[in-house]
């Protein structure tokens, strides 16, 4: 599973403003509706239903939101970038700035658990995380985030 058959440049969004963990997540459904012809409400139920059952912040400012939808055909990837960190419940009680959601159809299987597992591997490394931090624009973002996995990464 790669990053590339995840994400499309016109999914990230480098800089918003949130001032809630909600708001972060009513952000990512909304560009989602726009780019993957969603309903934004339908994006926004599916991953707030999912915090319910547990936080999906991962620690070190890092959350990974995801949800099976009924109207998605594959899966699909969005990651948002917040101007301010805001609380996510996250495990290590950091405040989350780097939101990569996951959005799966409703019948995904193991697809949907080795993406899972990839992004959060990504993720993990802290020179990744900084680099997400301090690129400008979609397409540095997207590059960096689309970069061959390294043979050692586990």
């Amino acid at each position: 599973m790669n990053i590339e058959s995840l994400l499309d440049r016109r999914a990230i969004t480098p800089k918003v403003s949130a001032s809630s963990k909600r708001q972060a997540l009513s952000l990512v459904a909304e560009l989602a509706a726009r780019r993957f012809d969603l309903d934004a409400g339908e994006v926004l139920d599916a991953l707030m239903a999912r915090e319910v059952v547990g936080s999906t912040g991962v620690g070190s400012g890092v959350a990974v939101p995801h949800a099976r939808l009924k109207t998605l055909d594959k899966m699909r990837g969005v990651f948002v970038r917040l101007e301010t960190p805001v609380d996510f419940d996250a495990v290590d009680d950091q405040p989350v700035d780097l939101i990569f959601a996951l959005l799966a159809p409703e019948a995904a299987g193991s697809e949907h658990l080795q993406a899972l597992a990839r992004v959060a591997r990504l993720l993990r490394r802290a020179d990744l995380r900084e680099q997400l931090r301090q690129a400008h624009g979609a397409d540095a973002v997207y590059a960096l985030l689309a970069q061959p996995a390294s043979p050692s990464a586990a």
